[in-house]
């Protein structure tokens, strides 16, 4: 059988694309991938083959979120790399099988030019942002063809929505991007179950807020920076309310302490290595963030709260129905554009302070909201009402684990049915 492939455009989609190929494979499914955005390293982690060469660009794939990002892309030459790789896409068109699209219109398009069957996920688009969704066009007009044997939705709400708007079956398999993060909750738990947190003892009481900065360069430096000053100005637990809770960083690997150094030293925190179980860390006046790369599942595993500037890790964050705290940034990828359209695609259980970015009072105002939400989950009575509220959010808005084994199963059923006649593509 031609293998299978899969075409994404985005960190978050090549993190469900790879889930799937990994699935797909166990199913004795031949696997590429053609990452739009980026090196594609979810497939490379996974062992899926990538069609190169690949390129990073400053904007992470996130240009089309701002003027100046739009700017950028055209001067770096992103447009022209992306058809360059669908040229190639197209050149190897009769080399698979089905063509799988992550995304949005964009794999959407390139699955189309190829003439193969082909089945989307379309992880990009929501209901919840408009209450209906408005596909870009020709999108719409695209996953009416017969030749797109399936399309997956990212929550029920747009399967209900798109199944009227495109007269076709759409359905709400899970998503995959959170079933290797999940997996890796599971494992934390299990092989840690009551994992202290660091300096044992009393600390065991202590609630954990992990503090996710995002995981593109240069932006989640800047990130950083600014979720230090929300830090700093955090409200002192006061007696008999909630205990000084555990501030625990999860950095990617790219993100090096020499750079964290210099970044937080004007700010007042003092970088400390790490030193036997006990990690590195930042202090300023008695307060500590405990700093972990390449630990994330194990960080959100362990943590009570959110405070964010990603996309990916604060909808994962949400599936584990932990409560988040946003900060907008000047981006490009975490703006207040961007915050704003996340909280209305996770609902109620994501919180942003308002105000100018980065300015102290918006800082400030921040600190004080992370205070309350402790508190909030602190409280005997208000905080597991709370939790079963955060429970029902996640299985709403982004359901249950296992949507890659959902998907590569259907998928497996549509490469072994024949071919459907393709009269009107």
């Amino acid at each position: 059988m031609k293998p299978v492939l899969l075409l994404s455009n985005g960190h978050g989609e090549d993190l469900s694309g790879a889930s799937l190929g990994s699935q797909l494979r166990q199913r004795g499914v031949a696997v590429e991938a053609l990452p739009l955005v980026g090196h594609g390293q979810a497939y490379r982690q996974a062992g899926i083959a990538v069609l190169g060469p690949t390129r990073d660009f400053s904007t992470g794939g996130l240009g089309y979120t701002s003027l100046a990002g739009r700017l950028t892309d055209l001067r770096e030459g992103q447009f022209i790399y992306v058809l360059r790789l669908l040229g190639r896409l197209w050149r190897r068109r009769s080399r698979y099988r089905l063509v799988v699209a992550v995304g949005d219109l964009v794999p959407v398009l390139g699955a189309w030019i190829t003439g193969q069957e082909s089945a989307v996920y379309l992880v990009a688009y929501s209901s919840h942002y408009e209450g209906r969704l408005r596909l870009p066009w020709p999108c719409g007009w695209l996953l009416k063809r017969p030749r797109f044997r399936a399309v997956w939705s990212r929550d029920q709400l747009t399967a209900n929505d798109l199944s009227e708007q495109l007269g076709r079956p759409v359905d709400f398999l899970g998503n995959p991007f959170l079933d290797p993060l999940l997996e890796g909750v599971a494992a934390t738990s299990a092989s840690q179950p009551g994992e202290k947190p660091s300096g044992g003892g009393a600390a065991a009481s202590r609630p954990v807020v992990a503090v996710l900065p995002g995981s593109r360069l240069p932006e989640a430096l800047g990130n950083l920076t600014l979720l230090l000053g929300v830090l700093e100005r955090l409200p002192a637990a006061t007696a008999g309310a909630r205990c000084e809770p555990i501030l625990r960083a999860a950095l990617v690997a790219a993100l090096k302490p020499t750079a964290i150094a210099a970044a937080a030293a004007p700010l007042g925190w003092r970088f400390v290595e790490g030193d036997g179980p006990e990690p590195a860390a930042l202090h300023r006046e008695g307060r500590r963030l405990e700093l972990h790369w390449n630990r994330f599942a194990a960080v959100l595993a362990s943590s009570n709260l959110v405070l964010a500037m990603s996309g990916t890790a604060s909808e994962q964050a949400v599936a584990l129905a932990r409560p988040v705290l946003q900060l907008a940034g000047p981006g490009p990828q975490f703006t207040e554009g961007f915050a704003e359209a996340q909280r209305r695609l996770l609902g109620p259980g994501v919180q942003c302070a308002p105000g100018p970015v980065g300015q102290p009072g918006t800082l400030t105002t921040t600190a004080r909201m992370l205070g309350a939400m402790l508190d909030r989950l602190a409280d005997p009575m208000a905080g597991p009402t709370w939790r079963r509220e955060l429970e029902a959010i996640a299985a709403e808005r982004l359901g249950a684990m296992g949507g890659s084994a959902r998907i590569a199963a259907q998928t497996r059923k549509i490469l072994d049915s024949p071919n459907r006649a393709r009269q009107g593509d």
